[in-house]
């Protein structure tokens, strides 16, 4: 199904692209005065076919990989002598070659259009809210709190995560401290820094900021509620089934997915007592990591 959904994906960009860029030349050949004979979408056997009042045939094809807009041409058969002065070789160099230009222009204007599209929507992104602080890290003598939300890093405003990462990382490129604009959860602003003594090269790992600097960003909360069982799976062995609710793991409470995650982990091979609720009820089910 993922190899499908990329291909019908694939191909449907593929067509959208091909559309906008043959309707450019449509659109050029008939402001000219070029008489176009066929506009279609594919190559191969039309499987959709519709004549126009214009006289332009609209063709849907078979093979989705390409496309085409068929212009009059005394080069390619007869042309009546009523039509002559409509066919594309009759025009002057200037005009076929605008009809020529008008395919790869039309989807330049695409793309500034699809991308301004973008911009306007937006695209989703979490806060930089601050979540678990680890007891005697650099965030924490920086008095960093839970909850506490970065406004801007180096007087760089961060709105993201993604953002307040980055400029984390360019200060720390600049070295000395790290300025932060923090805001409370209770919208109070307070300024901070991070002092990281020492080579700051490891933290520039992937993956060893945060750790390093003592610090994890908030995430929703999400219930340890089971949503899919593989075939063959200990899951399955074990009788779970789809909506049961993990609320304990060898007796210590999970509250949610994060900590259930935590507490299975660290025990490959081994055999857990999983508590689960379903249907108002609970029971233990042993489980091998």
């Amino acid at each position: 199904m993922i190899v499908m959904t990329y291909v019908v994906a694939f191909l449907v960009a593929i067509g959208l692209l091909v559309a906008v860029h043959e309707y450019g030349h449509f659109w050029m050949a008939r402001r000219v005065g070029i008489r176009v004979l066929r506009f279609s979408i594919g190559f191969g056997r039309p499987l959709l076919s519709r004549r126009g009042k214009d006289g332009t045939e609209y063709v849907l094809a078979a093979i989705p990989l390409g496309g085409y807009v068929k212009l009059l041409d005394e080069r390619e058969g007869p042309v009546n002598d009523s039509e002559l002065s409509r066919a594309y070789n009759r025009k002057p160099v200037w005009q076929r070659v605008l009809v020529l230009l008008a395919g790869p222009f039309a989807n330049f204007v695409f793309a500034v259009a699809a991308y301004w599209v973008l911009f306007v929507a937006g695209v989703p992104a979490l806060k930089p809210v601050l979540g678990e602080i680890t007891s005697g890290s650099v965030a924490a003598a920086a008095g960093l709190q839970t909850g506490d939300e970065i406004v801007a890093v180096g007087g760089h405003a961060t709105p993201t995560r993604e953002a307040a990462v980055l400029t984390i990382l360019d200060e720390l490129m600049r070295g000395g401290p790290v300025k932060l604009e923090l805001r409370t959860a209770n919208g109070a602003s307070h300024s901070t820094a991070l002092r990281i003594e020492g080579s700051t090269r490891a933290l520039t790992e992937p993956g060893a900021l945060l750790p390093g600097l003592g610090f994890d960003f908030w995430y929703p909360v999400v219930r340890a509620d089971v949503g899919v069982i593989e075939g063959g799976s200990p899951a399955e062995r074990a009788g779970l089934k789809i909506g049961d609710h993990i609320v304990a793991v060898d007796g210590q409470p999970v509250t949610d997915f994060d900590a259930l995650v935590k507490r299975v982990q660290p025990n490959p091979g081994k055999t857990l007592g999983f508590e689960v609720e379903r249907d108002g009820r609970t029971f233990v089910v042993p489980i091998e990591v």
